[in-house]
């Protein structure tokens, strides 16, 4: 032991090599080599000859290996590790067998017997050269393992390396690490790092780099050896390395061929038929199609029975007919512009849009359901929507290790690397609350981006490297090259289902057209058009190598491709007949039975019985049971909260507790997720209680309210709000029995998801006819914090509500109701905490989903007036769109000189300035707490009220920003329908509304 520890010190079981090694295992090839050559090393274990930095792995490798079973090393490692054991001194360790210079130049047969252990314990000395080309070859191996794709053929053009760079690693160079032409007959043993020798355990270095060559610079390019986990990274050399691991059989071939088939005479049917449309065809990938197919069946013969699929525009529609098999009439339909929809919604261009099925996978003869995410232009914002909408389906499954869903992402290579959102997806990939066990992304690297070269589009050699922060492994391969894509789609598929984390697939490939089918690219890249021009399609290549292998004869090839236009012939002369198109087809989320059993027109009441009241208030006011330790502050916190439990009045936090917790008891999962929310960003919440003297140990009263009751998840998210917003909108799709919010932790900071919000969320209905209830909590208001945490930007999402300023609505008992129906989203400024409790369960009790955007308080979360009773929380009781004026100055309607309108906290500085000048008799302040629909019938019977009274409004924000852009033009609406309807007061309106509105 005194003389290991001169040699090698250990932590825990992992052993480490002494300071001071040099880093030049291959001198000549490394830059460090020289700078250290002069150093005086601080330890006499230093000076072992053949220790140096970039070997000092190995031999970690091998001590590691050596103390489980000594067989397992070369036996001069043997007797160099038994004489430290034993005392010996660093430099003397090793014991010197006769030379094998002049045995190791011959050129020993593949079955050269190994060398015995005599030969090896023989007291005469090695040579430092035979010590240094035995760790060279080891570094040789590892060196092909690391940088082999560097070297690799994937470029199907031939024309440009995938990673930017035409040099050769110095460290592939076999000249530098000492060693000509005529080392190449030297057998070497194999260590355990490679598997490259089959049944072999050595091979003369010629055959070594020969079989590394063949599996790492050729079609594939295997990029892996970054993970930081041994166990995976040897899972990977065993799926590459193993001699023959990848042979397809008669049948395999001849499927890989019938999908190409499909995949570009798909495309090239639809380039005959509407020859001047926008399609963005798959042209130059159709290998994409066969290798998703692939992966659908090796998930399936796996367990995995329903996938989420994320795409953007580019090959859409061949999915959608080749993987989802949607009915080619249906897709052609889309191509006729004079087809109008039989539904709702304004409907989409048809290279946005999604589907769901469920079919047989005829491979593995099981039931798959397949979801296509309907995605915008933003080519990688439906990632984080995919990960959210297959994390819920695994949460209702009970799937807790993603075995049974699995999502799928397709990406092109520009904006796999340029989208921060693909970097923000990645970070969530292993977040206990937000990881799906794994995705499989496909890139279809096309090497360009609409008109940008990849030279100028990145600064990271592949378009892939985004991956390598969460240790997914990436597979280049040469899309031109069917069998190898095949290939790395089944392990990419066993990865997942053995690991449970994400892959990649970067299928290198080119795109035969244009941005899209009209576009002319020779414009920009007009040598890499003319290479195109000359390159065979890959069904072309693929078809050539069977019919020369005597797989499928040319004939049958012919047979299959006329099959196949046939189809798409009888499909084109069914979509003729077809009268309109029903968007609702195109639904990526269908909800199966939930509209029909509701009453479409009925308001729901949102009030429960007080005894639910008290009971979940009072769990929700008292410490955890046993010898939870809690932080003093939260004692004083639970004790106020349990003297407003006995007051019967709740504030903002704990009437939203109560809506949560009501919801669960009725069955209803809950999920609120989003920056520091378990506590809240203002130290309101506290919905997640910490053990002050365990680490780890937490309490979550509210899903300890009732047995039986729906579990309730909250979550700190990471520090991102276009990810996690877009997987909290995917997960509210999956089901719409759960109440799913995101909270900012600032209003502001909804801006960055902006795409989520403009394209998905407030639009989603219109475009795909997919409803979702999904909530947004944006702390709102103006109290000293500075520009950048005051405002939640509520005139955006005002802009963006699709109801009519100039329009009144027809006044009848379902007015309310048909608004709420007929409005793309609700948004509110609430005042009273009893108004978020109904807001929350309305969004529950409704017959269909609506987004809510709720600009919530800060200072109210304190303000001694902003609580509410009970009573007006109990049944009966429902969500008020306005709270008028119930003060003094309704004793008397005609003194009131002025009507104030108002929404959120400022209300409260306006009834404190009121009454500090005396004037509540001659003051209404009625407080708008839905904006949007705004309550025209509300407005215009409290405007009746007071016939003596100017009309005002009143905000905190900037005349430009907050509400009065949307409120100004709707209040005129309500002054025009008084005077409609009420001829007497017709000129008196008209210069009231020319006066009043302030």
């Amino acid at each position: 032991p005194d003389a290991i520890s001169q040699t090698l010190w250990v932590v825990g079981t992992r052993p480490h090599l002494w300071e001071g090694y040099k880093y030049a295992a291959c001198r000549s090839c490394s830059s460090k080599a020289g700078s250290q050559s002069g150093r005086n090393y601080t330890t006499q274990a230093a000076a072992e000859p053949f220790l140096s930095g970039t070997s000092s792995i190995y031999v970690e490798e091998m001590y590691k290996s050596w103390e489980k079973d000594p067989n397992t090393v070369h036996k001069s490692w043997d007797i160099y590790f038994r004489q430290v054991s034993q005392g010996a001194a660093p430099g003397t360790a090793y014991v010197r067998p006769p030379s094998l210079a002049a045995t190791s130049m011959s050129a020993p047969s593949m079955t050269q017997p190994a060398m015995t252990s005599t030969q090896l314990t023989r007291k005469e000395p090695i040579t430092d050269k035979i010590i240094e080309d035995h760790l060279s070859v080891q570094t040789i191996i590892r060196s092909y393992q690391t940088r082999g794709h560097n070297i690799g053929a994937l470029d199907p053009l031939g024309i440009s390396d995938a990673d930017l760079d035409s040099a050769i690693p110095a460290e592939l160079v076999l000249q530098n690490y000492h060693m000509e032409e005529e080392d190449l007959q030297r057998v070497f043993q194999l260590p355990d790092t490679t598997y490259i020798g089959g049944d072999s355990h050595s091979l003369p270095l010629g055959e070594i780099i020969t079989r590394l060559k063949n599996i790492y610079c050729n079609h594939i390019g295997v990029e892996f050896m970054f993970i930081n986990n041994r166990e995976q990274t040897d899972w990977i050399k065993r799926k590459f390395e193993t001699p023959g691991v990848m042979k397809f059989d008669k049948e395999e071939k001849r499927l890989i061929l019938a999908r190409l088939i499909r995949s570009q005479r798909f495309e090239e049917f639809l380039a005959r038929k509407w020859s001047s449309e926008k399609r963005f065809g798959l042209e130059g990938g159709e290998v994409m199609i066969p290798s998703m197919k692939c992966i659908i069946d090796s998930s399936s013969t796996l367990g995995v029975e329903s996938f989420i699929i994320g795409m953007p525009h580019r090959g859409r529609l061949n999915v959608l007919a080749n993987v989802c098999r949607k009915p080619l009439e249906k897709i052609f339909c889309q191509f006729d512009s004079k087809l109008e929809a039989a539904d709702e919604g304004s409907g989409d261009v048809k290279y946005h849009l999604g589907m769901s099925v469920e079919r047989l996978n005829r491979v593995t003869n099981k039931q798959i359901k397949i979801a296509v995410v309907a995605n915008p232009s933003h080519l990688e914002a439906v990632d984080p929507v995919v990960q959210g909408k297959c994390r819920a389906e695994q949460f209702y499954r009970g799937d807790t290790e993603g075995k049974k869903v699995m999502s799928l992402l397709l990406h092109g290579d520009a904006a796999f690397s340029g989208q921060g959102v693909v970097y923000e997806t990645f970070h969530l990939s292993d977040l206990p609350a937000y990881t799906t066990h794994g995705t499989v992304h496909i890139v279809v690297n096309n090497q360009i981006g609409f008109t940008t070269d990849p030279r100028s589009s990145r600064s990271s050699p592949y378009c892939t490297d985004v991956a390598r922060v969460v240790n997914a492994p990436i597979f280049h391969v040469n899309a031109d090259d069917p069998e190898a894509v095949m290939y790395v789609s089944k392990v990419a598929a066993e990865w997942r289902a053995t690991w449970g984390k994400d892959v990649v697939i970067d299928l290198v490939s080119y795109r035969r057209n244009g941005h899209n089918e009209i576009d002319e690219p020779m414009f920009t890249q007009p040598l890499m058009y003319k290479q195109i021009a000359k390159t065979p399609t890959v069904l072309a290549q693929y078809a050539e190598k069977l019919m020369n292998e005597g797989i499928v004869t040319q004939q049958e090839y012919e047979e299959e491709v006329s099959k196949y236009d046939q189809i798409c012939e009888e499909a084109f002369n069914l979509a003729k007949k077809e009268k309109a198109v029903s968007n609702a087809e195109w639904l990526d989320s269908p909800w199966d039975g939930f509209f029909d059993s509701r009453q479409a027109m009925e308001l729901p009441k949102t009030g429960i019985k007080e005894e639910v009241l008290r009971h979940i208030s009072e769990v929700f006011s008292t410490p955890p049971p046993g010898d939870f330790v809690i932080h003093g502050g939260l004692k004083r916190i639970l004790k106020g909260r349990m003297q407003m439990v006995n007051e019967r009045v709740a504030d903002w936090a704990l009437a939203e507790a109560l809506a949560f917790g009501s919801l669960l008891k009725e069955g209803v999962h809950v999920r609120l997720s989003g920056q520091d929310v378990e506590r809240g960003t203002f130290s309101h919440r506290h919905h997640v209680l910490h053990h002050q003297q365990q680490d780890g140990v937490t309490h979550n009263c509210l899903n300890h309210l009732y047995k039986g009751q729906a579990p309730y998840t909250v979550e700190n998210s990471s520090l991102s709000e276009y990810g996690v917003l877009g997987f909290e909108l995917g997960y509210s799709l999956t089901n719409p029995n759960a109440l799913v919010l995101w909270e900012a932790q600032f209003g502001d900071f909804a801006n960055t998801t902006q795409c989520i919000i403009d394209q998905f969320i407030s639009s989603g209905q219109a475009k795909w006819v997919r409803q979702n209830g999904i909530v947004l909590l944006l702390p709102h208001g103006y109290e000293g914090m500075g520009p950048e945490h005051s405002s939640a930007r509520l005139e955006r999402f005002l802009q963006m509500s699709n109801d009519d300023a100039d329009h009144f609505p027809k006044e009848s008992d379902d007015f309310e109701i048909q608004q709420l129906h007929e409005i793309n989203w609700f948004v509110c400024n609430l005042t009273t905490p009893a108004n978020i409790f109904h807001a929350l369960r309305r969004q529950i009790a409704l017959p269909f989903r609506k987004p809510l955007v709720i600009m919530t308080p800060k200072s109210l979360l304190r303000h001694p007036l902003a609580r509410s009773s009970f009573d007006e929380m109990v049944e009966g009781t429902a969500f008020k769109r306005m709270i008028p004026e119930d003060g003094v100055c309704t004793n008397d309607p005609n003194n009131v000189k002025k009507l104030i309108f108002t929404t959120g906290k400022v209300y409260y500085d306006l009834i404190k300035e009121r009454e500090k000048i005396d004037r509540d008799g001659t003051i209404a302040i009625s407080r708008i707490e839905q904006i949007s629909p705004f309550p025209f019938d509300l407005v215009k019977e409290e405007m009746l009220k007071y016939p003596n009274a100017k009309v005002a409004w009143v905000q905190e924000e900037h005349k430009n920003m907050g509400a009065w852009t949307y409120v100004e033009p709707r209040v005129r609406t309500v002054f025009k329908k008084i005077s409609e309807t009420n001829n007497e007061y017709e000129n008196w309106l008209h210069k009231k509304c020319d006066e009043s509105i302030e």
